[in-house]
């Protein structure tokens, strides 16, 4: 697990890792807001830094965030969008091999995975109602708040 970014102002921007976040405390750019664990010599082993300067943001919000398959997960809560069950992959709603877009947020939902059994394996290189699956919810594009690795929790 990475070192959280807060900016200035206390909202989270990012994370990087321990030898970058120790970099940014020896440059004084940043602070330790939290730590755990042993000391690393001079400072504290960070969990969460806070930058000493305020960074404007407005590129991060300009648009909708990147597609990727931790952000599909994150968003549909590791819930299986067809039966309910832990999600472990993402499945195409319209297969890639149909002309279902590659990457996008509307045509990928979180998916159980890794048996034969699994709503993954059952849908296969099919349309949802081919395979007899409906979605329990609709995919959606995430808020970027809603991909933040540690989003809802209080620093």
């Amino acid at each position: 697990m990475g070192v959280l970014v807060l900016n200035a102002g206390y909202e989270p921007l990012h994370t990087v890792s321990l030898p970058h976040a120790i970099r940014m405390l020896v440059r004084q750019v940043a602070v330790v807001h939290e730590s755990h664990g042993p000391d690393l010599g001079v400072f504290p082993r960070p969990k969460v830094v806070r930058l000493l300067r305020y960074v404007v943001m407005k590129w991060r919000y300009s648009g909708p965030p990147r597609w990727s398959r931790s952000g599909v997960l994150r968003r549909d809560r590791h819930t299986c969008a067809y039966c309910g069950r832990q999600a472990t992959t993402v499945d195409h709603i319209t297969p890639v091999s149909r002309g279902g877009a590659r990457t996008s947020w509307l045509n990928t939902v979180a998916a159980c995975g890794g048996s034969a059994r699994s709503c993954n394996a059952r849908k296969a290189d099919r349309t949802p109602a081919e395979a007899g699956l409906t979605l329990r919810f609709p995919p959606r594009v995430p808020r970027w708040e809603e991909l933040h690795p540690l989003a809802g929790l209080s620093t």
